[in-house]
């Protein structure tokens, strides 16, 4: 049947901060993609969460992707700069921060960010949508296929 176009594969995904039950938001991302198993990875677009700790403009997959990667930058997230004027100042605070505030989250990080970036990598097919759910905490995390 000429004239039909295949429908897009697509990714969504979103960020819960478990430790706080709440989204994580500004955590950047990257999204890569290849044709194969034994194909070289290309970037192929790159996001934030927003207040939702949802990214919901990365682009539609290329023709022929097999497999997916997101790349979370979570490090900066849970460490946020410390020493920029406005938090010397007390003027701004992450979401994370004033969420921990308000639950007394214990914190035990001197060491740094166990997990810095958490990589996630899937297979997919032509014209389905994946929606890649990262639950998110300090020492661990959880993901799966979404709908």
């Amino acid at each position: 049947m000429s004239g039909e176009t295949a429908a897009p594969t697509s990714v969504s995904t979103h960020i819960l901060d478990t430790s706080v039950g709440r989204p994580a938001e500004g955590v950047a991302l990257t999204l890569s993609v290849r044709a194969g198993r034994d194909a070289a990875w290309t970037a192929h677009g790159a996001s934030t969460t927003d207040a939702d700790g949802r990214c919901k403009d990365l682009p539609e997959l290329p023709a022929g992707t097999t497999h997916v990667r997101l790349d979370f930058a979570v490090e900066e997230y849970f460490f946020p700069d410390q020493h920029s004027a406005s938090d010397q100042h007390g003027a701004h605070r992450t979401a994370h921060q004033q969420a921990e505030e308000q639950q007394d989250a214990p914190r035990v990080r001197d060491s740094g960010a166990f997990f810095p970036e958490v990589a996630i990598t899937f297979a997919v097919q032509p014209g389905e949508h994946y929606h890649v759910p990262l639950l998110l905490n300090p020492f661990g995390y959880s993901v799966y296929r979404g709908s």
